[in-house]
């Protein structure tokens, strides 16, 4: 069989070494401290150039060199309000929700959903795409909304299989259904720019829930995401 059909099956949990290269994770939702957003993101900002200016200084780097003076601010803007924008809870998606006026009671699929994360061990982009299902439970959800809540948990610092949980669970909570399913697909930097070197494997990790549990429905949707 070709489909990718990869059951979620997380494994047992063991105590966390800093240098292990293997993604272990505690809970579904993404480890923050209590006083997370007690800085305003000017704060933050101004935080991390410093600190980061000091990690360029460290590797020998010239920071009166045109080309490189200005990248503390521009790593630390990124951090903040790009690529871990999705740490802050005030940017996360408002979906509004459409009654399912055309009584459509088949899953809808959208596939396909082009995704750039950052791994928390080595702190290097993953990417790729996500696939996400639902079937109605009365209401429907704008399309680009499903974009929307895909990228708002990818844009934090991410293990795959957290990612994966997430998405599928916020499609349950905001769509009020538990017939959800998920598939990831992704390339991992760690694995290819560093440690092992290998440029060509992809990682895959799905989430299914309700409908999506029974062998058919869980195959119909594999089959079309797995469709040309």
């Amino acid at each position: 069989m070709r489909q990718k059909e990869i059951a979620l099956n997380l494994r047992p949990l063991k105590p966390l070494d800093v240098d292990d290269e293997d993604h272990f994770f505690t809970t579904w939702d993404t480890p923050m401290r209590d006083d997370a957003f007690e800085l305003s993101d000017e704060e933050k900002v101004e935080k991390i150039e410093k600190h980061f200016r000091e990690i360029m200084t460290i590797l020998g780097l010239d920071l009166t060199d045109d080309s490189l003076q200005g990248t503390p601010k521009r790593v630390a803007k990124m951090y903040v309000k790009e690529v871990f924008s999705g740490l802050n809870p005030k940017n996360r998606p408002v979906a509004k929700l459409f009654e399912n006026k055309y009584n459509y009671d088949q899953m809808l699929v959208e596939k396909d959903i082009t995704f750039y994360s950052h791994c928390e061990h080595h702190f290097v982009p993953i990417y790729g795409k996500v696939h996400v299902a639902y079937v109605s439970s009365g209401n429907v959800i704008g399309l680009s909304k499903i974009n929307r809540i895909v990228q708002y948990f990818a844009k934090r610092p991410q293990v795959q299989e957290r990612l994966t949980v997430q998405i599928g669970k916020e499609m349950q909570r905001v769509l009020n259904t538990e017939h959800v399913g998920v598939v990831i697909d992704a390339n991992h930097m760690c694995v290819a720019s560093r440690g092992v070197g290998d440029t060509n494997s992809k990682t895959g990790t799905a989430y299914f829930n309700g409908k999506f549990k029974d062998e058919n429905t869980k195959r119909e949707f594999l089959n079309y995401i797995n469709s040309k």
